[in-house]
């Protein structure tokens, strides 16, 4: 595999991302009604590149995932879904046929730098129950169970120091 070019995500990137997402979060056979839950929250807009912190992986000029920072300023509740203050690793998404080629740990490593750099000692996480592995083994501690968007469905936050 060729070297993984990290870069900042452009705004003309959102539909490919948007694309990326909805291909990692189909990966694992979610129901559609998930799916159509989750359409507000895995559509990246340029809007949301624009406001928020967003890297992209590409292979060869292709872009083969991406990963987003988002910085809550106050304790946030949305329905039963509490979001606490602080800064939340708010998408790490790769295209199927990446998984398992170590690009998740190179955004992991390029990820923690980057926090670093800011001076940020933890990042958190709301993670998906198939990705529990994937953040365990890069550092993450288990905090708390949480509810999800999808009704009488939990899922769990994580924290991941970054080490200054």
């Amino acid at each position: 595999m060729t070297e993984l070019k990290i870069r900042h995500a452009k705004s003309p990137d959102c539909t490919i991302l948007t694309d990326v997402s909805f291909g990692a979060k189909r990966y694992w056979n979610y129901p559609d009604e998930y799916m159509e839950r989750w359409k507000a929250e895995l559509t990246i807009t340029p809007a949301y590149i624009e406001s928020n912190t967003v890297f992209v992986g590409e292979l060869e000029d292709k872009i083969v995932g991406f990963y987003s920072l988002i910085e809550i300023q106050q304790d946030l509740e949305i329905g039963s879904v509490l979001i606490e203050k602080g800064i939340w690793l708010d998408h790490m998404f790769i295209l199927p046929e990446y998984m398992g080629k170590g690009i998740g740990t190179k955004f992991t490593t390029h990820m923690k730098a980057y926090l670093s750099e800011k001076r940020v000692d933890k990042v958190l996480i709301f993670v998906d129950p198939n990705a529990k592995g994937f953040y365990e083994k890069g550092g993450a501690k288990f905090r708390r169970e949480s509810d999800s968007s999808i009704p009488g469905r939990k899922i769990p936050v994580y924290e991941m120091k970054v080490g200054m």
